[in-house]
């Protein structure tokens, strides 16, 4: 099995998918060992930094990458397995930002009232008990919370030679801030140029459904993961698979047109598994689909559809990728 190590420095991170020269270059079946900074490049560090004060707004949600899959082509899919994700700090950070978030006002939803107050949180990572610690600013609470390890943002180049800033997910993934995107899972993009070009980053150490102030329990990441590829078979929007659920993640606004795109794409993933009609998956996903949200926060909102797969037939999405990646993660 080739590895590749790579911990980048600072002026190694990128910030967009798309318009960036390959860090590395990778064969199909690799293993990637990698450290991803936080999505404020590590400036936040003490509950009296400001957002406003210490952020620099062209270096948030920075990737390690991109890596180019030889022999991937547009039209065919990226399969990327996260064996590990371990947090690589003992303390992490989230925030108010002015005009940021799913309760505030912004400039494209425009209102008379002033920014939310800016605010930064320091969580403590307690590593025996596996836990992150909340510190109430306005009151006497304390609360140890279980992390939940996870990867915000996981994404290739798009298509049509676009530059897109590392904030926004779409179809070739990107910030979609699901809590789906955890060690033990597939995600598979479609491939949109030569090379796939992928990053990842944005580790939360744990984030509720929505990411509703705009900002995760936001961490410092080592990360593993299983790049392979497959030929053919490009899902129109990002799809995920674990061990008990398949999942798909729809992008846009409003947030109703990015359920709709989760909805019709795994409308089409049961057709490719079942050969059933869109009629009688339709009819199907009505019945026994879930709809956790993403995020609220960001360019686009994302929304998740997941199906349990105990609820279903054994199925073999794309010839049992997930499952021998779960195979080839365990023997390495």
């Amino acid at each position: 099995m080739d590895v590749v190590e790579y911990r980048p420095e600072r002026h190694q991170y990128v910030w967009t998918f798309g318009g960036v020269a390959p860090s590395h270059r990778i064969t199909p079946g690799t293993l990637l060992r990698l450290w991803t900074e936080d999505a404020f490049s590590g400036r936040l560090t003490r509950s009296s930094d400001w957002p406003s004060q210490v952020l620099d707004m062209t270096e948030v949600n920075p990737q390690t990458g991109p890596f180019y899959v030889e022999g991937a082509e547009p039209g065919d899919t990226l399969a990327l397995h996260i064996v590990e994700l371990t947090p690589a700090r003992d303390w992490a950070a989230s925030t108010t930002i002015p005009f940021f978030g799913a309760l505030t006002g912004t400039d494209r939803t425009a209102l008379l009232n002033d920014p939310l107050p800016e605010r930064t949180w320091i969580y403590q990572l307690d590593r025996a008990k596996g836990t992150v610690l909340f510190e109430a600013t306005s009151a006497e609470l304390r609360l140890e919370l279980p992390i939940a390890p996870m990867l915000g943002t996981v994404g290739l180049a798009p298509a049509g030679r676009e530059v897109r800033s590392s904030l926004v997910p779409d179809k070739f993934g990107g910030n979609m801030d699901t809590p789906e995107m955890r060690a033990g899972v597939t995600c598979y993009l479609g491939i949109n140029v030569e090379g796939a070009l992928f990053s990842v980053g944005d580790g939360h150490y744990r984030q509720g459904e929505g990411e509703s102030c705009g900002t995760a329990v936001e961490g410092a990441m080592e990360v593993t993961l299983l790049a392979e590829l497959i030929k053919g078979g490009a899902p129109e929007w990002p799809r995920i698979e674990s061990d008990t659920h398949y999942v798909v993640v729809g992008s846009a606004r409003p947030l109703e047109d990015a359920w709709r795109a989760s909805q019709v794409g795994m409308i089409t993933w049961l057709g490719e598994l079942y050969g059933l009609d869109r009629l009688d998956s339709y009819q199907l996903l009505t019945q026994i689909s879930e709809s956790p949200l993403a995020n609220v926060c960001d360019t686009n909102y994302s929304a998740t559809t997941k199906l349990a797969k105990n609820l279903l037939p054994a199925g073999d999405a794309f010839g049992g990728m997930h499952r021998h990646l779960r195979e080839r993660a365990r023997d390495r």
